[in-house]
């Protein structure tokens, strides 16, 4: 049976958790999971991943006011060319928008 070396330390409680997941789950999950958290870590790593941010549509819509909202709602063209230059993708651009019509009681 191969021997499973760590680098870090672990305490006991450590070990017995990762004990308990390696004896009770199967591989493929247990490595699905190594996958994605050892993604999300370089992500956050490199600066790519902002952890506890607010989102982008809160950040956009969280302080507006009626008049506000209203007022992108109609100069709703512009708006796309600004948020595109934020580098916002299309599909959060129409969060954004159903936000602000939330906002302005149009929903």
């Amino acid at each position: 049976m191969p021997i499973l070396r760590l680098r870090h330390d672990l305490n006991n409680e450590q070990l017995r958790e990762m004990q308990r997941y390696l004896d009770e789950m199967p591989i493929e999950c247990i490595l699905a999971g190594l996958r994605f958290s050892y993604k999300r870590w370089l992500a956050e790593r490199s600066g790519m991943l902002m952890v506890g941010r607010k989102s982008k549509v809160k950040q956009e819509v969280e302080m507006l006011t009626l008049e506000q909202a209203r007022w992108r709602l109609e100069n709703w063209s512009k708006m796309i060319r600004v948020y595109r230059e934020k580098g916002y993708s299309y599909p959060t651009i129409h969060r954004i928008k159903k936000a602000l019509m939330r906002i302005a009681g149009m929903q």
